[in-house]
C-alpha cells in the first residue's frame, strides 16, 4: 500500500523543542517524537504515555508525520497505516 496523502506534506517549522502537549503539562517523559507534516506540531509517539502525535491526528485529521529523532528519516501515514521514505525530501529534522 502507498500513502495517498503526499500532497499534505509541507515544509514545516516544529512547534516546540519536544512534545508540545507534554511540555505544556510540565512533563518530559516521552519516548520518541513525531513532526506533523501539515502544521509542524511536535507530538510524542504511541510508546509514550501521552501518545500526543496520534491524538493530534485524531483531532485534526493531519495524516502524515515524520520522525523527529536524530538519524531517522522516515514518514508515517496514520490514514493509510504505512511507513515510507522520500528520495527528494529535505534533510530530516530532529529535536535538540
Amino acid at each position: 500500500m502507498r500513502c495517498r496523502h503526499l500532497g499534505m506534506i509541507h515544509r514545516v517549522v516544529p512547534s516546540a523543542p519536544g512534545c508540545e502537549d507534554c511540555l505544556m503539562a510540565g512533563r518530559r517523559d516521552w519516548v520518541h517524537l513525531r513532526l506533523c507534516q501539515t502544521c509542524g506540531h511536535v507530538g510524542c509517539c504511541d510508546s509514550s504515555p501521552g501518545r500526543h502525535a496520534s491524538r493530534h491526528y485524531l483531532a485534526t485529521g493531519h495524516p502524515v508525520v515524520r520522525s523527529y529523532e536524530p538519524g531517522e528519516d522516515w514518514y508515517w501515514c496514520y490514514a493509510d497505516e504505512v511507513m515510507f521514505q522520500l528520495t527528494d525530501a529535505p534533510p530530516a529534522p530532529s529535536h535538540p
